[in-house]
């Protein structure tokens, strides 16, 4: 099959979350088990044209070449000449509705100028969800496209593209649809309208597909969710084993494997000198890398932080966000020293010793659609410790329950200080410790099992 991979933000080019990774990554997972890829994203300035090798094949169009044989297209225009991939520090671009409304009709009008037949175009969250409308709205009785199926990936459905009800007028689609397909309280919705019009909607963990079709987590869309029925799919995300690999990572102090994983206390030591933490082997060192917002728990952490202090642990932070969370963060470390420790920045690389020097990953996500953090703390032997919900629910097992993680099924300040407190208590059993670090290191979400069940989804929205 020809498939197209639609994203506004691919690894290596661009990448402001877990998106970038999976569109990065799944793509070569693909190749390998056979099919014909093609990747088209916007050529925001911010991608380093020279190092990536493109070249312009087109006045507006860019191509490269990742993997064996896969073509990369950059859609160039001033739309996309800005820092930014979808706004700056004043907030989001104004025009973002005209701006990747764009970038979904020149997608298919490239397919069409380089007689591209293609079977599946797979779009990825708002920014591409267009695509599906105008198959069906602008394009349906082309017969370039008659055989064109489409499939819209859910990575997080708190982003939904919405904008005013006036806005609408800059699209070139029938009034008469918009109730149906874009209305969303007196607003345009983007997202809606792809969820709408495409031929499968997937979400990236079967757990998170159960729960978007619910109020507590469907972000206002759990009804029109609910009403596509089976025809939303859940398949868990991959992680890059080959650049995710204690045994061979350049970014960290010492490399090890899950067969001697000793090594690993020094990756502690490390990361307690250089986050300016007393190195002590005997307490165990919480981890955290995110970006820091609502989402990932953050206030939930300053409810129990008082109380989790009091427990012998010391925790490492990293990452960027929301300002109110930076200042939360440096109080903390002013109220604990020695205790905490904080990093505020995105830092990649750095990201790697956190992982394999901390004994605990600290994930308590409001709600994680998949979630990779978990599955990159898995395979460097660091055992998570989250709760119950999306993907998370589908990677981590209790360790009660002979599992590989600390998990917490109520979103409480006392279940999560509980959970602190066993993982805590547990990692003073040495050999009960060690126990669920083996069962971490077995835990396998390489991209070749998601990938196949692609394939095979493939395969089903060709024949509806």
């Amino acid at each position: 099959m020809k498939i197209a991979f639609c994203s506004s933000e691919v690894v290596p080019f661009a990448k402001t979350g877990g998106m970038a990774d999976v569109c990065g990554s799944l793509p070569l997972a693909l190749e390998k088990l056979g099919q014909d890829i093609i990747i088209v994203l916007p050529g925001y300035s911010s991608i380093d044209r020279k190092k990536h090798g493109f070249t312009k094949i087109r006045e507006d169009i860019s191509q490269a070449i990742v993997g064996k044989n896969i073509h990369v297209y950059l859609i160039e225009h001033s739309y996309f000449d800005r820092l930014g991939l979808y706004g700056d520090k004043s907030g989001d671009y104004s025009d973002n509705l005209e701006r990747f409304n764009f970038y979904c009709r020149r997608t298919l009008e490239l397919f069409k100028e380089l007689k591209l037949s293609i079977d599946i175009i797979h779009c990825h969250d708002w920014q591409s969800a267009l695509i599906p409308v105008y198959l069906k709205q602008v394009f349906n009785k082309d017969p370039f496209f008659s055989k064109t199926r489409t499939i819209l990936s859910l990575h997080n459905l708190a982003y939904q593209g919405v904008f005013s009800a006036e806005q609408y007028k800059l699209l070139p689609f029938d009034s008469k649809i918009y109730l149906s397909t874009f209305e969303f309280y007196n607003k345009t919705n983007v997202l809606k309208s792809g969820i709408v019009t495409s031929d499968v909607v997937a979400t990236v963990s079967p757990q998170y597909a159960r729960e978007i079709q619910t109020k507590e987590f469907g972000s206002g869309l759990e009804g029109v969710l609910l009403a596509r029925g089976e025809s939303i799919i859940g398949i868990l995300n991959g992680l890059d084993y080959n650049y995710w690999d204690p045994r061979r990572d350049r970014y960290i102090a010492s490399q090890y494997s899950p067969d001697d994983p000793s090594y690993k206390a020094n990756n502690k030591a490390v990361l307690q000198a250089k986050m300016n933490l007393p190195q002590k082997p005997a307490v165990p060192l919480f981890g955290f890398v995110s970006r820091l917002s609502h989402q990932k728990g953050l206030d939930l952490l300053n409810k129990a932080i008082a109380q989790i202090m009091k427990f012998d642990i010391q925790v490492a932070f990293l990452g960027v966000g929301e300002d109110k969370y930076h200042q939360m963060l440096n109080l903390w470390a002013k109220q604990y020293p020695g205790q905490i420790a904080i990093q505020l920045a995105f830092d990649e690389e750095f990201s790697h010793q956190v992982y394999a020097g901390s004994d605990v990953f600290l994930m308590p996500s409001v709600y994680e659609p998949c979630g990779l953090s978990q599955m990159i703390s898995l395979r460097y032997g660091t055992i998570p410790l989250v709760y119950r919900v999306g993907g998370l629910a589908d990677t981590v097992i209790p360790h009660d329950q002979g599992g590989n993680g600390f998990v917490f099924t109520d979103y409480t300040v006392d279940a999560f200080v509980e959970a602190v407190r066993e993982a805590k208590n547990v990692y003073r059993d040495k050999s009960a410790f060690n126990q669920i670090v083996q069962e971490a290191f077995k835990a396998d979400f390489s991209w070749e099992s998601s990938a196949r069940q692609y394939v095979g989804l493939y395969h089903q929205c060709q024949k509806n």
